[in-house]
């Protein structure tokens, strides 16, 4: 009995330690840095970063991150950035907008788009054509009837708030989503930046368009509309790829001189 279990051999008997590996057999196995359970797969030689996160992880770093998204459009400071711009830069650009043949002003702006023309120009305007509008009514009037009494008439505002907000805000959104889709690399904020400026020659218009002459008054209108409309075209037109699109500048260039007759025939008829 005791000659069979002298026989047996280490592996076969039950809790046996099996035989150490020599150094000479021993397989080396290359040590991977930063390998755990919770990465697929590792980083290999450390420079490529940590690997895919398991599923758990993944999805809420990206739920995170979309709600942070989210919440960063509908946040005022998101957008504080783009009034932080100093005066003298807006009156540059001021400026350059009332040269519309130099085709520039995308340049100006691409280091530093504001959205001081969209908002503080736009609403300029809304007051400046509902306060002037109601002066230039009144004396066309009092030049027909010396008996004409000074009446404020408010739907001027509303009126002017609508339109020019409205035209402001859409016009150059849906420009933005046309050019996107024709495959230009074209910045939302740019775009509204650029059309915000171009309203600045309508606000010295409307000043000028108190003058009760009716000749005079369609000849000032039309310049300015003409200035203010090559302006955006042809700064619009920098961000066109394709010869073949210069229809999209050419609407745009319709579509302000539609604005500048429409303030005219509204406001200083």
């Amino acid at each position: 009995m005791e000659e069979s279990y002298g026989n047996l051999s280490g592996s076969q008997l039950v809790g046996s330690v099996p035989a150490a590996i020599s150094g000479e057999n021993r397989i080396n196995t290359p040590e991977v840095a930063g390998a755990n359970l919770q990465t697929f797969p590792p980083a290999i030689g450390g420079s490529r970063g940590q690997g895919y996160q398991t599923i758990g992880d993944t999805s809420d770093a990206g739920q995170q991150q979309q709600t942070n998204n989210w919440k960063g459009v509908f946040s005022v400071s998101s957008y504080t950035q783009y009034f932080n711009v100093e005066t003298d830069i807006v009156l540059n650009r001021l400026l350059s907008s009332l040269n519309p043949v130099s085709g520039d002003f995308r340049q100006k702006i691409d280091a530093n788009p504001d959205l001081y023309g969209l908002v503080w120009i736009s609403t300029t305007l809304v007051f400046a054509v509902a306060a002037l509008g109601n002066c230039a009514t009144y004396l066309m009037n009092k030049r027909s009837d010396s008996s004409t009494i000074w009446a404020f008439d408010v739907n001027y505002v509303n009126v002017a708030a609508t339109a020019i907000y409205g035209y402001a805000l859409i016009v150059p959104l849906g420009y933005y989503f046309l050019l996107q889709y024709m495959g230009s690399a074209v910045s939302l904020i740019r775009v509204w930046c650029m059309w915000g400026y171009s309203l600045f020659i309508l606000i010295l218009a409307s000043f000028l368009l108190v003058i009760p002459f009716e000749i005079l008054r369609w000849i000032l209108i039309l310049i300015a509309g003409t200035s203010s409309a090559s302006f955006v075209g042809l700064n619009l037109r920098s961000y066109i790829q394709s010869d073949d699109l210069n229809i999209v500048a050419v609407s745009a260039f319709i579509l302000q001189m539609a604005l500048s007759i429409f303030i005219k025939m509204w406001f200083f008829a």
